[in-house]
């Protein structure tokens, strides 16, 4: 998440930070019997919740075919910031 943020993808950074604290609390105590976690939201009333973010980072993502955000981000940081990228 971090990352996300030094590459200036703030509002998908944010995404990953909702989704993470959504997640947390409900996989702490998962077990198999559980199944997967989208069993494990919908069970807690919060597929809906989890189905927001997801669209919401798809479409900071702005995906086409062969096409991210995130490495497009990359590999503009690594061009202004080759010292940091390159050891």
């Amino acid at each position: 998440m971090a990352a996300t943020h030094w590459l200036g993808l703030h509002e998908l950074a944010d995404c990953f930070v909702e989704a993470k604290e959504l997640m947390i609390p409900l996989l702490a105590s998962r077990t198999e019997a559980d199944g997967d976690p989208y069993d494990i939201l919908e069970r807690a009333g919060l597929r809906e919740r989890s189905d927001q973010i997801d669209s919401r980072a798809w479409d900071l993502n702005d995906i086409k075919p062969g096409k991210s955000a995130i490495y497009d981000a990359w590999i503009q940081y690594a061009r202004e910031h080759p010292e940091r990228v390159f050891i």
